[in-house]
């Protein structure tokens, strides 16, 4: 088996909206969140070793973790195979758009290539957001992250910025007021993209008031992102501080990142499809 190897996507995670409805005994929180997934992402390859090794490489590999600590590492050990990872980091960090959580799914999508079988990993064991990362395509996630139900929905295109400030997930939830809030209204069948925006828009994210309190400047992002010509709906994704802005094609999408990275340019800005 030695000299075998293979590689995956790791998209971003983009939480269209995200609405949280409780809280277990146990301090979990319940959530209720439409999910999809950016073209633009991380890379993980994977090849056979006699034990497990992690090297970071890519634009955004300062500060992560080459060791036990990363997902990636964590992911192979409970897989069970030795490989060897490189992992080919272009996603910004503690962003709110899943980057490890990606990562760790691809690493887990790798080994079953590599290896012809079945994960047994049990994803929700590594965290909450790699049961849908697993998906990699639209869906609506609840539960603590333990409910997916994939979507076929119609590609979407966007604007993802992130202004280079780190977010504690914990942080952002204790600064949650209110912990029982309704979830999402029932999704349309049909329309399009046309009929999502439409039902978005009327979706929140229960998450961005107290993200904004504890770092401003996401406010912000979201008000340059609601500035930009042909931005139909700005908002941040998971607990941030990345956030988004959605356009009716790509070409508008492009141009808005342009403008946004010229004006800002100490901010990550990407445009993308999403799916």
């Amino acid at each position: 088996m030695t000299g075998r190897q293979t590689e995956a996507f790791a998209p971003a995670k983009i939480n269209l909206a995200l609405h949280v409805t409780g809280q277990r005994d146990d301090g979990y929180h319940l959530l209720d969140s439409l999910v999809m997934f950016a073209d633009v992402g991380d890379t993980v390859r994977l090849r056979d070793a006699p034990e497990v090794s992690l090297e970071i490489t890519g634009s955004r590999a300062a500060g992560v973790p080459a060791d036990r600590r990363n997902l990636c590492w964590k992911a192979a050990e409970a897989f069970g195979c030795p490989v060897a990872i490189t992992l080919d980091k272009h996603l910004p960090a503690a962003a709110g758009i899943g980057g490890g959580s990606s990562d760790a799914a691809a690493v887990l999508r790798a080994m079953e290539a590599l290896y012809g079988r079945p994960s047994p990993v049990d994803p929700l064991t590594l965290g909450a957001d790699v049961p849908v990362c697993m998906v990699g395509h639209a869906a609506r996630m609840s539960g603590i992250g333990d409910h997916v139900l994939p979507l076929f929905m119609a590609p979407l295109h966007a604007v993802l910025v992130n202004p280079g400030v780190e977010v504690s997930t914990p942080s952002v939830f204790k600064a949650l007021s209110c912990k029982e809030n309704a979830p999402m209204s029932e999704m349309p069948e049909g329309g399009g993209p046309a009929a999502a925006l439409v039902w978005l828009s009327a979706q929140r994210n229960d998450l961005q008031a107290p993200a904004i309190a504890l770092q401003p400047v996401i406010g912000d992002v979201l008000t340059a992102l609601g500035g930009q010509t042909g931005a139909r709906l700005a908002r941040m994704s998971g607990s941030g501080a990345t956030c988004f802005a959605l356009f009716d094609d790509l070409k508008t999408a492009k141009a808005a990142a342009t403008d946004l990275q010229k004006a800002h340019p100490a901010w990550w800005v990407a445009a993308c499809t999403l799916r």
